[in-house]
């Protein structure tokens, strides 16, 4: 919805579920809608885990939402 409004949107996915993510950004008209990857799994990482990946990524994010 953000990329509809003319804000840059990115999704944060692991590797598995990224075709799943492409697909359905097609299918919502966003096929050029941008992903960053991250490590499978994530489910067992605790908060502090979870926290410290959110900051090391950042700077990605920041990246693919420039380019």
């Amino acid at each position: 919805m953000f990329e509809e409004r003319g804000v840059p949107g990115i999704a944060v996915v692991t590797e598995p579920f990224r075709e799943t993510g492409r697909a359905m950004a097609t299918t919502w008209g966003l096929p050029g809608f941008r992903f960053l990857e991250v490590p499978h799994p994530i489910a067992t990482l605790g908060a502090g885990d979870l926290d410290a990946l959110a900051i090391r990524l950042v700077p990605r994010i920041l990246e693919v939402l420039r380019a």
